[in-house]
């Protein structure tokens, strides 16, 4: 027998907003100079810090629904490889899309 699972919602709310002080020592440091900030404090990386970086890692593009009318044989195509059909319909989209992006 399945315990029954219990759910706790939290009310989330926006957290306070930066002081007067606060807004005018940062509208101060975007005024100065990159050379003029004092960055003293900061650790220096080693040299390999930045080797396995990947650029766009965690980016998730926005969602947006859409209804096609696709032609039976395409979609029955796409879902015979079993889920996520929709995803590699995405990705062939992507794929189209970022070459011809390139070529022009």
């Amino acid at each position: 027998m399945r315990k029954a699972s219990r759910i706790t919602k939290v009310k989330r709310s926006p957290g306070r907003g930066l002081t007067p002080r606060q807004k005018r020592e940062l509208e101060a440091l975007a005024a100065l100079p990159d050379d003029q900030i004092d960055t003293s404090d900061i650790p220096e990386l080693p040299p390999g810090a930045w080797k396995d970086a990947v650029r766009g890692r965690f980016y998730r593009p926005v969602k947006q629904a859409v209804s096609m009318r696709l032609d039976a044989d395409v979609v029955a195509w796409l879902k015979k490889r079993g889920k996520g059909y929709q995803t590699r319909v995405n990705s062939i989209l992507r794929q189209t899309m970022m070459t011809d992006i390139k070529r022009t």
